[in-house]
Order: structure tokens, then sequence, then C-alpha cells
């Protein structure tokens, strides 16, 4: 009996432990990992202002002038309706694409090593700092939808509306935030990757549906814009966040593209984000 009782132990201790729960860990760690980027902006919460100042710009400034002219926007959309999605994808685009900057600091300041000794996978360390984009965005789209109010601006403030496009956000801004990363992991320097990010970010936003529609641009630029994720973001945030709002592709178009391309940014920034400690 006694002789039983010893194979009893090492039994019942394998059967009291916890059941391994690969996904709920892998979740947690990506949530902690976003949890960790978004409670920077407790202690600088000046760059939420100052980013908030080109959005206004842009409405306000170029808005009100372009709104003047007839036949921009399509069908009887006013342009400032038309420009409001489009000026809040730009202002989570540049939220996200300097992004990557800050994990060459990390890297400078040794925090980079700590997170690639972590049992946390590659692809959760990535999604955690895109999701925590995400959210730094969504301050951004609070600012955009409250001073688009106050101009006018038709905005569809229905529950499921706001929350399609909070999606819409967080995913784009993610996306780009992913890219960014990865040009961080190529130039390894913060010199070299502030002259890339600023060589990128208006071919993006310009290549895109943000100001201007996509019948009146000439055919190459139209098919440049098919191939920029920017503009299937702005085409569903038109379609969420307006009253009058349409799309060009459809959400399931919208949604599938963005989804499509950040699972393959995910892979190749989780396969590059380990060599950058070197």
């Amino acid at each position: 009996m006694a002789k039983s009782g010893a194979h009893a132990g090492p039994l019942a201790s394998t059967a009291d432990a916890p059941p391994r729960r690969p996904l709920h860990d892998y979740f947690t760690q990506t949530f902690a990992v976003a949890a960790a980027e978004v409670q920077k902006l407790y202690h600088d919460p000046f760059e939420l202002l100052t980013r908030a100042v080109q959005p206004v710009l842009w409405l306000m400034l170029f808005g009100e002038v372009m709104a003047r002219v007839r036949g921009v926007a399509p069908g009887d959309l006013p342009y400032l309706d038309f420009l409001a999605a489009g000026i809040l994808a730009q202002s989570a685009l540049f939220v996200a694409i300097f992004y990557g900057i800050s994990a060459i600091w990390e890297r400078d300041l040794g925090v980079l090593q700590r997170y690639l000794v972590s049992p946390a996978p590659r692809s959760a360390l990535v999604l955690g700092k895109a999701l925590s984009a995400g959210v730094r965005a969504l301050s951004q789209a609070i600012i955009v939808y409250v001073l688009a109010l106050l101009l006018g601006v038709g905005i569809d403030l229905s529950p499921l509306k706001i929350i399609g496009a909070a999606a819409v956000i967080v995913l784009g801004s993610g996306l780009f935030a992913t890219l960014s990363l990865i040009i961080a992991c190529i130039v390894k320097t913060r010199e070299r990757f502030m002259g890339i990010g600023q060589v990128l970010t208006m071919p993006i936003f310009f290549a895109s549906n943000a100001i201007y529609p996509l019948s009146l641009m000439p055919g190459w630029l139209r098919a440049v814009s098919h191939a920029n994720p920017l503009t299937y973001e702005v085409d569903a945030l038109r379609s969420l966040m307006l009253t009058q709002g349409t799309t060009d592709y459809g959400l399931l178009v919208d949604f599938g593209v963005l989804a499509a391309v950040m699972v393959a940014l995910v892979a190749i920034a989780a396969h590059m984000y380990g060599r950058m400690g070197y």
C-alpha cells in the first residue's frame, strides 16, 4: 500500500497541474505588451495634442477651401464629408508609420533584449505593438469625430457603425505600425528610419482615395491605389463613418484585404524582430 501511495504522489501532482491553454497564454502576452506600450501615453500626453494639429489644419483649411470646388466628391456627398474619413485614416497612418522608431529606442536602452528572452512568441510581441498603435490611433479618431461634428459633417453615431469604424482604425493602424517595425528591423538606426518614414508617408497618403475619389485619378495612379492598403481603410471608414457613406469595394473586401496584409506583415515582422537585437 505504501508503495502504491508513493506512485500516486507524482500522478496526483500531474493531475493537479493547471491545464495548458496556449491560445489564452498567447493573447495574454499580446495584451501585456500592448498595455505596456499604451502606458507610455500617460507619461507623454502632450504627444496626442501635437498630433491633433494636423487633422485640424486639413479639415478646417484644406477641407473648407476645397468644399467650394464642385464635382470633386462623388454624387451629392459634400466634400468635407468625403474628406473627413480620409483625414481620419491619414491621422492613424501618421501615428503608426513612425511607430518603429520606438523599437530602435528599445534596442538602444536594452528593453528589446528583455522582450526577446521572454517566453512570449515573436508574433505576440509584434501584435502587441500593433494593437497599441491602434489604441493610440483611436485617440486621434475621437478628435477627428468631434471636429467633424462641429464642422457639420454628417457623422453616423449609431453604436454598430462606431464599433466598426474603431475596428477599421485599429486594423489599419496595426498594419502600418507593423510595416514600420519591419523598416526599423532593416535600417536599425533612427536617422535612416526617419528619412524612410518621411519618404513613405506622403506617397501612401496621396496614392489613395483619402482626398480625391478613384474616378478622378489617372489610370496609373488608380492602379497604384488599388494596391495601397490605405485605400481600403479609407473606403471602409467612409461607409461606416458617414450618414451618406458609400463604398467602392464593399466592407467585406475592405476588411479582407486589410486582414490579409496584416497577417503577412506580422509573419515577416515576427521573423525579423529577433534579429534586430544584433
